[in-house]
């Protein structure tokens, strides 16, 4: 089957997207992406062809459907919704895998929901008929380091591991470890497409119980060596529930406040900075 994801990454929309997509891809041989290529994004990482879009056109994508004849096309994007989905349907006869996270209606064949506060029964009526659901923990996209690392038992090197995603665009880390005491052993984790890195390096150099790690490979042994979490209400939740972390969840946007409401009814703290 050829396949196109589409999907967007940027400094300013953050990496999750792109990185749940990029798991999601290797179960499939013939594999394309398209994307906008927006400042900070993760386009030169792909590791499959990518169309470089000049728009958020849906005549653009199903233009690209049409002529690179794809048979099935996932979409990661909260910019296409159901009417958009049934255009292209309509335009092409693709079948159509979408991710959602926020119980949005969709018309699509296929709706993948990886959070693990979802459930079938939450698209009754917002899906068609014969839409196939994949919704809960049990589709989770989760790196197999975190299933590796959940087996080990490390030594707390950390008191706390601190990550509000690859790029933190609200840039309230430092806000974060300020109010954490000040002889606790921090690590901070974010990516080179912060755009306040500067800033972050400067504050360590001044703080030297905080650790940068920029772009770090193995953030699962990281996180395990860490004794409490701070992480955003996103992707990283799910790596810390396979890591059975003791964890703080931030909201940061709206499309985390569903997950941060389950983690609350569970009893997870959670705290919110929409």
């Amino acid at each position: 089957m050829k396949v196109l994801f589409r999907s967007d990454s940027s400094s300013e929309i953050g990496f999750g997207h792109i990185k749940r997509d990029l798991i999601f891809a290797k179960q499939y041989e013939d594999v394309s992406f398209a994307c906008l290529d927006l400042e900070g994004s993760l386009i030169d990482e792909i590791p499959y062809p990518v169309f470089e879009l000049e728009s958020e056109s849906i005549y653009e994508l199903v233009n690209l459907i049409k002529n690179q004849k794809f048979e099935l096309l996932i979409i990661d994007h909260y910019g296409i919704n159901a009417d958009d989905e049934k255009l292209i349907k309509y335009e092409t006869g693709v079948k159509i895998l979408s991710f959602d996270d926020e119980l949005k209606p969709h018309h699509c064949d296929i709706l993948l929901n990886v959070n693990a506060y979802a459930k079938a029964s939450d698209y009754e009526g917002l899906v068609p008929f014969k839409c196939e659901l994949r919704c809960g923990f049990s589709y989770a996209l989760i790196r197999d380091e975190f299933y590796e690392e959940s087996k080990k038992e490390r030594e707390k090197i950390y008191d706390f591991f601190v990550c509000l995603g690859a790029t933190d665009v609200k840039n309230l880390s430092i806000d974060l470890i300020l109010e954490l005491p000040k002889d606790k052993k921090i690590a901070l984790a974010t990516s080179s497409s912060n755009k306040n890195l500067t800033k972050l390096m400067n504050f360590v150099n001044e703080n030297p119980n905080v650790k940068l790690f920029v772009d770090y490979e193995n953030l699962a042994q990281l996180m395990n060596e860490s004794d409490k979490l701070i992480i955003s209400a996103s992707s990283l939740v799910n790596e810390a529930l396979i890591l059975k972390a003791n964890f703080k969840a931030i909201c940061l946007a709206k499309n985390q406040q569903k997950i941060a409401a389950w983690l609350t009814q569970k009893g997870y703290e959670v705290e919110y900075k929409l």
